[in-house]
């Protein structure tokens, strides 16, 4: 089962959008994989949870955890072999382990906690709740914007993760995420071209 949340080492830049619900994320994931002409790796849970919530129940449980995260590594795992240069990742196993810490008293697998020690990324998004909340079946907790903002904030920092804070309209939001990653490229691209330098002398 570990395997299952083993990311593959496969050389892109890797830029995750990350932070509470209703802040914009699938909307600016879908903007720059367009931008990029890449694909962008959808949250896992969503359509997970939305079964379940037809189908059997509706809460999502703490046996619901791992599956939502062998799913989205899986998903993450398959996309990367198809993106050009650039994956955008609407989400991650950090943000399911916060999620997991905030819902379930604190608990985290101890398969989660590896998974997401071990997964790595050039760029983390971190989304601000200055977007209007949108309610649907399965976002809750609409008077906790601030709370879990917070929650996903600490975990980057916590876990040493770069990243940049997004606030604005979408335009500015874009902008900022468009001007940091082209940067991460350019960077990869001189040191990938001063590599090549040296074998050849």
């Amino acid at each position: 089962m570990e395997k299952d949340l083993r990311q593959e080492d496969i050389n892109l830049v890797k830029i995750v959008l990350f932070g509470p619900e209703s802040t914009g994320k699938t909307t600016l994931s879908i903007q720059l994989a367009k931008h990029y002409n890449t694909v962008w790796v959808q949250e896992y849970a969503r359509p997970y949870l939305q079964k379940v919530w037809n189908q059997e129940r509706r809460t999502c449980e703490a046996k619901d955890i791992l599956p939502i995260a062998f799913g989205q590594m899986a998903l993450e795992n398959r996309l990367a072999k198809r993106a050009d240069k650039v994956l955008i990742c609407d989400t991650d196993l950090l943000e399911t382990k916060v999620y997991s810490e905030e819902y379930y008293g604190g608990y985290v697998d101890p398969l989660l906690e590896k998974g997401a020690q071990e997964s790595s990324y050039d760029l983390y998004f971190l989304t601000y709740i200055d977007t209007p909340w949108e309610a649907d079946d399965l976002r809750d907790r609409p008077d906790q914007r601030e709370e879990m903002f917070l929650a996903f904030k600490n975990a980057l920092e916590e876990n040493h993760r770069p990243y940049i804070l997004l606030k604005g309209n979408k335009e500015e939001r874009f902008n900022t995420a468009t001007e940091a990653i082209d940067k991460i490229i350019k960077n990869k691209n001189n040191l990938y071209s001063y590599s090549e330098t040296l074998k050849n002398e």
